[in-house]
């Protein structure tokens, strides 16, 4: 969002002139590399699941990508997704909506690419103040990774930032929107971002002749946040916003699929575009995915940075049902990693957005 446009709550659509830049084909020559499956543990495999763009995953994690055709979606034996084979009961539509809707899940984290990894890290904790969970450097598979957030993992939403040697540039897209961080004092937080350096996109202001404030900034990539005047709040980490081109087709797929909740939905003709705030449980305490849709776009470039999000379930056959019965497309089977008993799966969202889904019991294991 540009300062000249005070009032928008999103930044502006532009369009890219090419969706193919020289960060992604530096990228792509790292496809030759080979990982080693005995060092790789839960957070490792889940970022590296991301570089479908340049490496395919199937190389890189050593899971089998599902190529099946898709469903019957009236019913499904449940468990024969791709070469997993669970004996299970039938799964209707139905059913797999009221399942995915109770299912104890949570948004974990969100992955993607950076090209100095200790120089963002220094900017959000510095300028956002975010705190580093954990850690990771493997020189010998030319690879690092590290998560923030503020608060521990087991309760709190964070990114996962990965750098791969030799890639100082990614192109973000035109589809990745921003996050959002709740502050006490944006313009206090804004001050501090231009003494470190950083680049303000939208001053603080009132948002659409509302009393909240809000205010725009960037990091050293170029991903953008929304900064938000808030009280404390137990999840300053509070927003991903993704643009999407057909809302209603969105908004049901997360609600059937995914199991979250339509928290509100809000139209600015002025602006043209239109929102849907969507998650599990009240904006004020939990994480929420905002969808937004500009007037008369149907389909964005997605780049190479932003990769996917992670999100717990008690049931990761079932949740690859659920996705599959209402349209998903399933990209990795659910089933253990190989070498661990961590199950995942993952899939994309009608619009091609990924969601890796976690057990919750192995993801604390993980933790561990």
């Amino acid at each position: 969002m540009a300062s000249s446009s005070p009032l928008s709550l999103a930044p502006p659509f532009h369009p890219s002139c090419s969706s193919i830049s020289a960060s992604r084909r530096i990228l792509a020559s790292h496809s030759r590399v080979t990982f080693s499956l005995s060092s790789f543990n839960l957070s490792r495999r889940l970022s590296l699941l991301h570089f479908g763009a340049a490496v395919s995953q199937p190389h890189l994690v050593g899971l089998k990508e599902s190529t099946q055709p898709s469903p019957d979606r009236n019913t499904l034996e449940a468990g024969t997704v791709g070469n997993i084979a669970q004996a299970r009961p039938s799964v209707t539509e139905e059913s797999a909506v009221q399942w995915a809707k109770n299912d104890k899940r949570r948004l974990l984290h969100a992955v993607y690419s950076v090209g100095d990894l200790d120089k963002t890290i220094k900017f959000y904790t510095e300028c956002l103040g975010m705190k580093v969970l954990r850690k990771r450097d493997l020189p010998e598979e030319r690879y690092s990774n590290a998560f923030l957030g503020f608060g521990p993992e087991e309760s709190h939403f964070t990114v996962e930032l990965s750098y791969n040697y030799g890639v100082d540039k990614y192109d973000i897209g035109t589809g990745f929107g921003h996050f959002g961080v709740a502050v006490e004092d944006v313009a206090k937080t804004v001050s501090l971002v231009k003494a470190k350096g950083g680049k303000v996109t939208r001053e603080p202001g009132p948002v659409n002749g509302e009393s909240s404030v809000i205010a725009f900034i960037e990091d050293p990539d170029g991903y953008k946040f929304q900064l938000l005047e808030k009280a404390p709040t137990l999840e300053p980490l509070c927003k991903i916003m993704l643009r999407v081109g057909d809302l209603d087709r969105a908004t049901s797929f997360y609600k059937k699929a995914h199991g979250m909740e339509l928290l509100r939905k809000m139209d600015f003709p002025e602006y043209k575009y239109t929102t849907a705030l969507m998650g599990y449980g009240p904006e004020d305490k939990n994480v929420v995915l905002e969808l937004t849709y500009n007037y008369g776009v149907k389909e964005y470039d997605k780049g190479n940075g932003y990769a996917q999000i992670a999100i717990g379930t008690d049931d990761v056959y079932k949740t690859a049902k659920a996705v599959q019965l209402n349209g998903g497309k399933i990209v990795v089977d659910p089933g253990p990693l190989p070498g661990l008993n961590t199950k995942i799966t993952a899939c994309l969202d009608p619009d091609g957005w990924r969601t890796a889904f976690v057990d919750n019991i192995d993801f604390l294991k993980e933790l561990e």
